[in-house]
């Protein structure tokens, strides 16, 4: 019943499918374990993405390579507004914005998705990476603007065939 919506989670934070399968699999094993934790407070759904969100940061720690810290020192100060944003951006269908998030790297992706999927605020993020909040927002707004940049690209190069 809920596979294909954790399949989801899995391939937003991972990048090989073969690694999303297995964290599926390995999820659901620890679910049936963990079963007895959920109390019943909010829904299951709910519980269950929570469980494999954390699941994905674990495998995403594991992984050699990672920087959760942003290799430059540029804050940014106001994640809501982007001062270049345009209304003229071409619409997008979920399969190529999720094409588009492969291309971002593990940080940036996890960083999007704890923001923009899961709703975490940038404290909860920066608590939950081990990183500042300054370095959480840094990472959102570089993940947004590689995203568009990606997804424009591809837009820009579809035209001129």
């Amino acid at each position: 019943m809920y596979a294909g919506k954790m399949m989801v989670v899995c391939l937003r934070y991972l990048k090989s499918r073969e690694d999303a399968e297995d964290l599926l699999q390995e999820g659901f094993i620890k679910v049936f374990f963990s079963i007895q934790q959920f109390k019943g407070n909010g829904s299951f759904e709910g519980w269950l993405r929570r469980m494999f969100v954390n699941m994905c940061i674990d495998q995403l720690r594991k992984m050699k390579n990672i920087r959760w810290v942003s290799t430059d020192n540029h804050e940014i100060a106001d994640d809501h507004h982007d001062a270049d944003s345009s209304d003229d951006v071409p619409d997008f269908s979920p399969e190529e914005i999720m094409q588009a998030m492969e291309s971002l790297t593990p940080v940036y992706r996890t960083v999007f998705n704890l923001i923009a999927f899961e709703e975490f605020t940038h404290l909860e993020v920066a608590e939950k990476l081990g990183i500042s909040v300054g370095t959480s927002k840094s990472n959102y707004f570089k993940a947004k603007k590689n995203l568009q940049r990606i997804l424009i690209d591809k837009s820009v190069s579809h035209e001129g065939r």
